[in-house]
């Protein structure tokens, strides 16, 4: 099979692997094992009086609005971010920069790919790819790829080359516009997939269920741990020579989104992102009835007792950002992402940056990420980090 064939999306093929897309979309969501991600209207329908039950009994912190000032926004988002880090555990401490040992090296025609590991010093070996673009001049700028869940514990980073969730496939194509991109395998996906505290025959969903059961156990969440692996391949992207470090960004579908918006808002050091088909707040998905939609890593205890999604997503603010979503979505219901937009705008409004905060909301549409949404990823990226907005 030639290269282009590999990575898909380019010439002739593009409109044939787009209806591949598709096809595959069809198949995965009638699949019995994947039933949290079909569409949940009748589950909804009966289950909201029951949540609406449920919330009223819990203590749920107020909703979170703008202060009024910058400087009082300034003290607030200090201690929101603290908090943050304090409900996602008592993680280990993160080396300065991972130990990465360098697997391969393979020339791809018009990029490169390295495929490394590293040991995240919390009994786990991280594997992952790093794509550099060829022909380079100075340092370039560069984007953290998050992998989405679906249910597809098999894949992992390997979402870089496949054209399987957009429509072109991330890592080259990104390449082939100047970006160095890295992947990893986040915990039980890919070569992740078997690795976790009961061993090799525990694989999937009843591997992530006993990763989240450890980390319970030991005063962690399994959401803290990935977020830490992320970080540390965000170290190690930072510090390569081909990489400028003043220009690094982040981006993922699903789950990869939500890896990707809660990066943003714990570091500094990403100046834009792209999340795709999932935001909404929380307390949303529990008066939906969509509880049922996000899987184990999904959750962090007590953070309604602190906050809902608005307030991790305002730290974020003022650097610019761009939510992807459709209005069908049922891993985000939409009034969800509306309450967010609402809550988050006056944010930016503070520095005088109301542009840099983007959400665009897809009529009719669930959870795919459209051309014409890969089309709008690769124009944000291009100008936010290639661009003079970011010079």
């Amino acid at each position: 099979m030639g290269q282009e064939a590999k990575d898909f999306g380019h010439g002739s093929h593009r409109q044939q692997d787009y209806r591949v897309i598709i096809m595959h979309r069809l198949k995965f969501f009638l699949l019995p094992s994947l039933l949290w991600l079909i569409p949940g209207a009748m589950v909804a329908q009966t289950n909201q009086p029951e949540a609406q039950h449920w919330l009223a009994k819990a203590e749920l912190a107020p909703a979170f609005a703008a202060p009024a000032s910058k400087a009082a926004w300034e003290q607030e988002r200090g201690k929101i971010r603290a908090q943050l880090w304090e409900l996602l555990g008592k993680l280990p401490p993160r080396p300065k920069l991972p130990k990465v040992e360098i697997l391969s090296r393979e020339d791809r025609g018009d990029y490169v790919v390295e495929k490394f590991q590293f040991d995240n010093e919390a009994g786990a070996t991280v594997p992952g790819y790093i794509i550099l673009p060829k022909g380079l001049t100075g340092r370039a700028p560069a984007v953290l790829y998050c992998h989405w869940h679906g249910g597809e514990y098999e894949i992992g980073k390997e979402e870089l080359f496949q054209a399987r969730h957009t429509p072109e496939a991330p890592g080259p194509a990104l390449a082939r516009r100047g970006f160095v991109v890295l992947g990893i395998d986040t915990y039980c996906f890919g070569e992740r997939n078997g690795r976790g505290p009961d061993g090799p025959s525990e694989k999937g969903s009843d591997g992530e269920a006993s990763a989240c059961k450890f980390n319970l156990w030991v005063g962690r969440t399994l959401w803290g741990m990935i977020l830490r692996d992320d970080l540390m391949a965000l170290d190690y992207l930072a510090s390569r020579p081909e990489v400028d470090a003043d220009r690094l960004g982040v981006m993922g579908m699903s789950m990869g989104a939500t890896r990707a918006w809660w990066l943003m808002a714990l570091d500094e050091r990403l100046k834009t992102g792209v999340p795709v088909c999932c935001l909404t707040r929380y307390q949303n998905i529990i008066e939906h009835g969509y509880l049922h939609a996000h899987s184990f890593y999904y959750f962090v205890p007590n953070v309604l007792n602190h906050f809902d999604t608005e307030a991790i997503v305002a730290l974020i603010a003022p650097r610019p950002v761009l939510f992807l979503d459709g209005d069908s979505d049922k891993t985000s219901p939409v009034d969800g992402i509306h309450a967010i937009e609402a809550a988050v705008r006056p944010v930016y409004g503070l520095y005088g940056r109301e542009n840099n905060f983007e959400s665009i909301v897809y009529a009719g549409q669930g959870h795919l990420y459209t051309p014409e949404m890969w089309r709008k990823t690769e124009a944000w990226l291009d100008e936010r980090l290639k661009g003079a907005a970011a010079r």
